[in-house]
């Protein structure tokens, strides 16, 4: 029933987290497509080959006349023909025997509060050429406070810390918009690159960005003290930068904590940025409610508590936090009259 359903619509509403790591998309309130923010072209013709974690798992390993593209750096399109190709892929995926019709579409997505007008065009028209009719455009922070379920339409002040892949956005919120906001290029990616460097500096041997992740995920953290939480040392194999042999180092939380304190300090300071041009009123109510921490870099093992020790406010790492931005992009399509944060 639900395939002719389907089949037969010819209107179909798509929400999007289009990522710099992760792109999500929710239909009807249910997550459709979860998968990494990469796209593999064919470079003569430009043919798309695959998308998504297939694409991702083709990386450092394809032929010449293959590329592996993300299509996103830093928050923003860096390829505007690449992330064209991955939404349409994407969105491919949710109805893939959809084929005879196309669809009238209305899609909300979600972009980084530091978006230029640009940027937003670019977003817009990646969209609207893979199949979208309708584009609503919703700055990632208010998404992210729609999704952690807090009632962003209230005369109440609250902030938002969503850390990404590309960009850190922080923003305080209060009537249904923006009040303040700060957007810095250091996230999850920059994380991931601050690890890369220090292996190869600190142990010689060279890992890729997959590699780095797989640190961060295993043994990352922003204290050099977890406590009982402390993870296992982590075992990395690869070559020596220099004799190119096989090595295999054991990385322990401390010396990947070290490794990422600076990139974590200049979040620290983009936080007390956007508190020092918060509103008095609206700073008292963030210093009552606390500040929710969302994004894949909220996960980072004493994130929370190193920021709370540091700011001396609440932090709060939201429920399922890298879903918090697309669960946001999916309300605000199911309930568009009530949010005036939208863009046309």
């Amino acid at each position: 029933m639900n395939f002719f359903r389907n089949f037969f619509s010819f209107k179909q509403e798509l929400a999007m987290d289009l990522g710099t790591a992760n792109t999500i998309i929710l239909q009807h309130g249910e997550i459709v497509v979860n998968e990494p923010s990469y796209v593999a072209l064919e470079r003569l013709s430009g043919k798309t080959l695959a998308v998504g974690m297939k694409a991702k798992l083709m990386g450092g390993k394809t032929p010449p006349q293959i590329q592996v593209e993300r299509p996103l750096r830093d928050g923003v399109i860096a390829d505007f023909n690449a992330c064209e190709q991955m939404i349409r892929g994407l969105i491919n995926m949710v109805n893939p025997g959809h084929r005879l019709f196309s669809p009238q579409m209305r899609m909300v997505i979600g972009v980084p509060s530091g978006s230029t007008n640009v940027d937003l065009r670019s977003v817009r028209d990646s969209a609207e050429r893979a199949g979208g009719r309708e584009v609503l455009l919703i700055y990632e922070p208010m998404a992210a406070a729609i999704g952690c379920g807090i009632d962003v339409n209230a005369p109440d002040g609250n902030m938002i810390v969503d850390i990404g892949g590309g960009t850190t956005e922080i923003a305080v919120i209060s009537l249904g918009d923006i009040v303040t906001q700060n957007s810095i290029n250091v996230a999850g990616d920059e994380l991931t690159n601050d690890i890369q460097q220090y292996m190869s500096r600190q142990h010689n041997i060279k890992v890729d960005e997959r590699m780095a992740e797989s640190i961060k995920i295993n043994v990352g953290s922003a204290l050099t003290d977890l406590g009982e939480d402390e993870p296992d040392d982590y075992v990395v194999h690869g070559p020596n930068k220099i004799t190119s042999l096989p090595m295999e180092v054991p990385v322990c939380y401390q010396e990947i904590a070290h490794c990422l304190d600076r990139s974590i300090a200049h979040i620290e300071q983009a936080i007390i940025n956007a508190l020092e041009a918060t509103p008095p009123g609206l700073y008292a109510d963030i210093v009552h409610n606390g500040i929710y921490l969302t994004g894949g870099g909220a996960m980072l093992r004493g994130l929370a508590r190193r920021l709370e020790d540091k700011i001396n406010i609440k932090f709060i790492v939201a429920e399922d936090p890298l879903l918090c931005v697309a669960k946001g992009t999916g309300i605000a399509l199911e309930n568009v009259e009530n949010f005036t944060c939208l863009m046309k």
